[in-house]
């Protein structure tokens, strides 16, 4: 039965297929990064450096959070895009029921464990007296709206490794647009604080859940039979070594930006608003590198699928090529334009405004300089997953933790606050020279 909701990548074009897959992720991860920039500048805006500091220092922890889920739904699609190159609907089929048993599993036990563990991690990071109990709050919002997380990631997995990468971006500009407005709304005209900006986020990430299920539900091949949903310990396996490294890659890389952020609170208020504002922009910067990565995994695992290693080959050295141009690019863009950007975010409070930018510049711009390595890094990941192997990137986060602890503690007692800058692309740049190696490695293992 054709499939005329998804994109056959084995055949045609490797770069005009990869681009034009990217393209709406892209699109997708500018939404998604445009409702969080909202957030952050009405929070900023409306109740001041404090609630923006707050809101921004549980980035790390929120990542450390949802990531399981991210990690777990990029498994499935690895192993669904590999059934699709290869025309194995049944396998397909059953993989779709077994990913969703897993995920409910999983989705207990993380929110038991994230609600429970909250408080002691925020004491432990060193937060501020001015902020714990308002990120507290924020993160309780957050973690309630885990099931919602695991839901958008485990369908929109799907429809990118069948190459729908359409219906995700619909999803992701509705649920932009409801989170903005209830943003207004809830923080501006219900005076509900930062809890309200919570409250937003997870309404909208409801809103893109649904939408993107009832594109699964059109189409037959990603509509388990009855059959399908009886637990099957041979694909059950498969799919927790496929998705088990890469949630446990994101987790622990996030434990070194847990130690991090510690670090950087350590260094009182000021510099951790500036830090911390211009780590919102994190995800802006790098939104390219992930939807050109993202479009690798989903090129690599069809056509590794479908047996044709030679447009492997070509899909990443072109995707490799076209990632370090946008990163220097979009690099240039951000030193230049860095911090009128950020003083949109920050609202003039005497004595501390101009101290806030300065950190927050300073950061921005070496966050500019390690971009490149990231690029290649989402690239080189993302096709080696494509290609099965998830423990070599597993790998990888271990050796970005250790590098992005190490410098933490040690790069801050030589140079000062700057040690803390280069931490970040410490990591970055040691994650990367390894999965670069790796991949290639693993390629020629496939000859």
């Amino acid at each position: 039965m054709a499939l005329t909701r998804t994109k056959d990548m084995t055949s045609g074009n490797p770069v005009k297929l990869i681009l034009v897959f990217a393209l709406p992720i892209l699109a997708g991860n500018m939404l998604q990064q445009l409702y969080s920039l909202v957030d952050s500048l009405i929070i900023g805006r409306m109740l001041g450096v404090t609630a923006l500091t707050a809101v921004s220092a549980s980035g790390w922890l929120d990542w450390a959070v949802l990531s399981v889920p991210m990690g777990l739904a990029q498994g499935y699609s690895i192993h669904a895009a590999q059934c699709y190159g290869g025309k194995r609907f049944a396998d397909l089929k059953r993989s779709v029921a077994q990913s969703y048993l897993i995920s409910a599993a999983a989705t207990v036990f993380l929110e038991a464990a994230s609600q429970l563990l909250l408080h002691p991690v925020l004491v432990w990071m060193n937060s501020p007296d001015e902020t714990i109990r308002m990120t507290e709050n924020y993160l309780r919002i957050i973690y309630a709206g885990l099931p919602i997380v695991m839901c958008v990631n485990i369908f929109s997995g799907f429809l990118h490794a069948l190459g729908n990468s359409r219906v995700p971006l619909i999803a992701l500009a509705c649920s932009t647009a409801v989170n903005i407005v209830l943003d207004w709304w809830f923080v501006g005209s219900l005076g509900m604080g930062t809890n309200g900006g919570a409250y937003a986020t997870v309404l909208a990430q409801a809103v893109s859940a649904v939408i993107c299920f009832l594109e699964v539900l059109r189409i037959p091949e990603l509509r388990p039979e009855r059959a399908d949903y009886r637990p099957d310990g041979k694909v059950i396996r498969k799919l927790v070594r496929l998705g088990f490294p890469i949630a446990f890659q994101n987790l622990i890389i996030s434990m070194g930006g847990l130690v991090l952020q510690g670090v950087v609170n350590a260094f009182g208020f000021i510099f951790m608003a500036g830090y911390n504002a211009a780590a919102r922009f994190q995800g802006l910067i790098e939104i390219a590198g992930t939807a050109l990565g993202n479009a690798a995994g989903t090129f690599t695992g069809q056509n590794f699928g479908a047996g044709k290693m030679d447009r492997v080959k070509s899909g990443l050295r072109r995707s490799a090529r076209i990632g370090f141009l946008l990163a220097v690019s979009i690099g240039l863009i951000m030193v230049i334009f860095g911090k009128q950007l950020l003083s949109l975010f920050i609202r003039e409070e005497a004595g501390i405004s101009d101290q806030v930018l300065a950190f927050g510049y300073d950061f921005l711009r070496i966050m500019a300089a390690g971009l490149p390595m990231l690029y290649l890094l989402f690239i080189y990941r993302t096709t080696l997953q494509g290609l099965g192997d998830t423990v070599i990137p597993m790998i990888s986060g271990f050796v970005e933790l250790a590098l992005r602890i190490g410098s933490a503690l040690l790069l801050p007692i030589i140079i000062g606050y700057w040690g803390v800058y280069l931490a970040e692309i410490t990591a970055w740049i040691s994650a990367g020279i390894f999965l670069i190696i790796g991949c290639y490695r693993r390629l020629k293992m496939l000859e």
